[in-house]
């Protein structure tokens, strides 16, 4: 479980003594480096390292970073709001050492995710994990409801020794082939010993569909929590990867045409321990708010999708017939529905049932598009809103008027229209703030000049290794 309390200068209770402890532990283990993460507006990992010693002035006073970066595009050039993107003033940075973390693959190295606030003390109003946070703490003080989360990770495979800018696949055979699983042993039996040392309790890791790629599931935690644990997963992933001369992409679209790298959502809502997903007198055992939860994410799909789908090359992943959920729909363990009904196995279902929120990709920042899926449910179970009729096969191939009286439509083609939907979101725009809003608006904007006039293939280049 995260802490839910903000940072204070000076630090909370215990928190410098428990620092201080910390700090001796990891210097008799050989840890010389603790990395501060965040991620910012544009989905982009961004860190800062300290020596162990420091890790108590750490989280007595944090470490500074400008807050320049929550308008940083993914090339690192900068827009800016009427509020973020100028070169003045400075954040703190402040470890959550509940999630400091013994990296498996990079000796010597700690990691630890960081809280934001200003100079003065205050919550930065940029910061989204802050953002999620605050998301958890509503939902429990309004509704009582708890969350679990999961984020799964997709990532490319690639020979190190490629073209500088290429993508060559380092391994051979078809989709979930045995091949591969082989032809990558050694590197994905390091990565489960790397996650098995860093206490990430791995489902699953096996070779996807497309070229070179491989996906890892995880456990569900708290929705801080599980964002926490998709960064810390890539920062594994690469770090592997890297030690087995392989290179790896998260990006949506590694290349211009073909089946991309998602980053599906796993979510489940809880009641005084229960699963209101599970046990219902609703469709497939749903309750009456798991229902309405799951028709708020689905009625927010399309502003969602700004946060969720949130560079110009996530719409080369976003076609039909690739399982990436491109419509309005919603179905029983349909995977060409954007919200797809896990009941689970029987025997399983009170623990195991979950919703999968299919148009995201790992291009988002998970603490903003964890946050704003949540707030788009939540205003449906506040509102009791009804789902519409289930969807079983593909929706490319209802007709135009089953598919408008089932109220399935087609999801954001270009970034360009999400940003436009996100615009029209009032209520996922209030979620979010101001300040947060704002900078979703103009990171995606100044995405979207970047790559003007560029075709498939160059813009899947031009986002190919950032991610």
């Amino acid at each position: 479980m995260t802490t839910l309390a903000d940072p204070v200068p000076g630090g909370r209770p215990g928190d410098v003594e428990r620092a201080c402890a910390l700090s001796g532990e990891l210097a008799a283990r050989g840890v010389h480096g603790v990395v501060l993460a965040y991620v910012d507006t544009a989905g982009i990992g961004r860190v800062k390292t300290i020596p162990t010693a420091k890790l108590p002035s750490a989280a007595a006073w944090g470490v500074g970073m400008s807050p320049v970066f929550d308008t940083f595009l993914a090339d690192d050039s900068a827009v800016s709001t009427d509020v973020l993107g100028s070169p003045d003033g400075d954040l703190r940075l402040y470890p959550d050492l509940d999630q400091l973390t013994v990296l498996g693959a990079q000796p010597g190295w700690a990691w630890a995710p960081v809280d934001r606030i200003t100079q003065d003390g205050e919550p930065h109003p940029g910061c989204t994990r802050t953002f999620l946070r605050r998301v958890v703490e509503l939902a429990a003080r309004r509704h009582r409801v708890a969350f679990r989360a999961a984020v799964e990770i997709e990532w490319a495979v690639g020979l190190g020794s490629a073209p500088a800018g290429e993508f060559v696949p380092a391994v051979s055979g078809p989709a979930y082939g045995a091949v591969r699983q082989v032809e990558l042993s050694d590197c994905t039996a390091d990565l489960l010993a790397a996650c098995a040392a860093q206490g990430v309790d791995v489902e699953q890791v096996h070779p996807e569909y497309a070229a070179g790629q491989f996906e890892i599931s995880v456990g569900a935690l708290d929705p801080v929590a599980a964002a926490d644990r998709s960064v810390l997963l890539r920062q594994t992933v690469r770090a592997v990867a890297q030690r087995h001369g392989l290179r790896v992409s998260f990006a949506p679209a590694v290349t211009g045409e073909g089946v991309g790298n998602g980053g599906h959502l796993h979510l489940s809502a809880w009641r005084d321990g229960v699963n209101l997903h599970s046990g219902g007198t609703r469709r497939h055992g749903m309750t009456a708010d798991a229902e309405s939860f799951a028709a708020g994410i689905l009625g927010h799909l399309p502003g969602l999708m700004a946060v969720t789908a949130p560079s110009p090359a996530s719409y080369l992943r976003l076609r039909p017939a690739q399982w990436a959920g491109v419509f309005t729909a919603w179905g029983l363990e349909t995977r060409e529905t954007a919200v797809r009904v896990v009941k689970g196995t029987a025997g399983l279902r009170e623990h195991a049932a979950n919703l999968e929120v299919k148009p995201v990709d790992l291009a988002a920042n998970p603490y903003l598009a964890l946050g704003c899926v949540l707030s788009a449910g939540l205003d449906g179970l506040a509102a009791g809103t009804a789902l519409p009729e289930e969807t079983t096969g593909d929706p490319a191939r209802l007709g135009a008027e089953e598919a408008a009286a089932r109220g399935v439509r087609r999801l954001p083609v270009s970034l360009e229209e999400a940003v436009a939907a996100f615009r029209a979101d009032e209520r996922v725009r209030a979620a979010l703030g101001p300040v947060l809003a704002d900078a979703v608006i103009a990171v995606r904007l100044g995405e979207i000049d970047a790559v003007a006039g560029l075709d498939d293939a160059r813009v899947a280049a031009a986002y190919r290794w950032v991610y």
